[in-house]
C-alpha cells in the first residue's frame, strides 16, 4: 500500500490560482487549521473557498486569498458570527453563495455522486432562491408534480479535512462525538488531502474507537499530514476542546487594523506549524 504522507507546504504545491476548495470541520470545530494557515503564507488567490465555515473562511478572507465563498453559515459557535469574515462581506471584498444548511450538503453529495444536481425541498419559499438567482428549479416527472430546488452539485478541485487519527494510507479517523460531513468533501473533491492529529499503525485504528469512527477510507485521500494541534484553535475532541481564549483573541482583531497586523506576524506568518504552535505555546 502506498505510504501517503506528506507536509502542508506539500498540499499547498499541489493548489493553484483560481480553485474551489472545500474545507471541513464545522463551524470552529476540527478543521484543518494548520492547512488553512500553510494556505494563508503562500502566494495562492483568487480561491473558492466551499465550508461549513468558521475561522478558516474568516483568515482567507482577511488574508485576501478567497475571492469568493459558498457556505452553509460562517460562525466560531462561541462567537455566532465570524467577524473577519462579517467585514469582508460588509466590506464587499468576497463574492458569496449563502445557502440553507441541507442545500449545501445535498450539493456535496450531488458531487460525491457524481450528478449535476439532486432535488430538494429545502429553500423553497426562502430568501435563498431570490439572492441566489441562479438557482434552478425542476418538476417532478411522476403524478405529484411537485416543485423542487435543483440544488447543483458542489465540485471540488481539492478538500482539505482534518482528523483524530490516520494511517499512512490514509485512513482516517475521528474519534469526536460528529463526524460532520468531511467524508462528503473528500469524495466531492479532485483531490484529497487529510492532516490529523496523529499518524499510527493501521491495526492500531481499530484500540483507538469503535468501527465507525473510520470515516475516511484511503480511496478517498491523496496525503496525509501529521499535524499535532491541526486543529488548533478549534475543537478537536476527545484530543482537546477549543482555545476559547485564544478564539477571542483572534475574533477582536477584527475590529483593529494593529491587533490583526500583529496577529497575524506572530501566527499566521509563521513559516511551519511547529512554528505556530511554538508561538501558541508561548503566548
Amino acid at each position: 500500500m502506498a505510504d501517503k504522507r506528506i507536509t502542508e507546504d506539500d498540499v499547498v504545491a499541489e493548489l493553484r490560482d483560481g480553485m474551489t476548495i472545500g474545507i471541513g470541520g464545522w463551524g470552529s470545530r476540527r478543521k484543518p487549521m494548520s492547512l488553512v494557515r500553510a494556505i494563508a503564507r503562500s502566494p495562492l488567490r483568487d480561491l473558492t473557498i466551499v465550508s461549513y465555515g468558521g475561522p478558516d473562511v474568516g483568515i482567507l478572507c482577511a488574508v485576501g486569498k478567497a475571492r469568493k465563498v459558498i457556505y452553509g453559515f460562517v460562525s466560531l459557535d462561541s462567537i455566532p458570527l465570524e467577524p473577519h469574515f462579517r467585514k469582508a462581506r460588509e466590506a464587499g471584498s468576497v463574492d458569496a453563495m449563502e445557502l440553507d444548511e441541507g442545500m449545501f450538503q445535498w450539493g456535496l453529495r450531488a458531487a460525491a455522486y457524481r450528478l449535476p444536481f439532486l432535488p430538494t425541498r429545502a429553500g423553497l419559499g426562502s430568501d435563498v432562491m431570490r439572492i441566489n438567482p441562479a438557482l434552478r428549479t425542476v418538476r417532478s416527472p411522476y403524478a405529484d408534480g411537485e416543485e423542487l430546488v435543483a440544488m447543483p452539485a458542489l465540485e471540488l478541485d481539492a478538500a482539505l479535512v482534518h482528523m483524530n487519527r490516520a494511517d499512512a494510507r490514509g485512513n482516517g479517523q475521528y474519534l469526536g462525538p460528529d463526524p460532520y460531513f468531511d467524508d462528503l468533501f473528500c469524495m466531492a473533491a479532485k483531490r484529497r488531502f487529510l492532516s490529523c492529529e496523529r499518524i499510527v499503525p493501521t491495526e492500531k485504528l481499530r484500540e483507538e474507537g469503535p468501527i465507525q469512527s473510520l470515516l475516511i477510507d484511503r480511496m478517498m485521500v491523496d496525503g496525509v499530514v501529521e499535524a499535532p494541534m491541526g486543529a488548533h484553535f478549534t475543537e478537536c475532541p476527545t484530543d482537546y476542546g477549543r482555545d476559547e481564549a485564544f478564539q477571542k483573541e483572534y475574533a477582536a482583531t477584527a475590529k483593529d487594523p494593529a491587533a490583526w497586523a500583529k496577529f497575524k506576524e506572530r501566527y499566521l506568518d509563521a513559516p511551519s506549524h511547529a512554528a505556530y504552535v511554538e508561538a501558541v505555546k508561548s503566548r
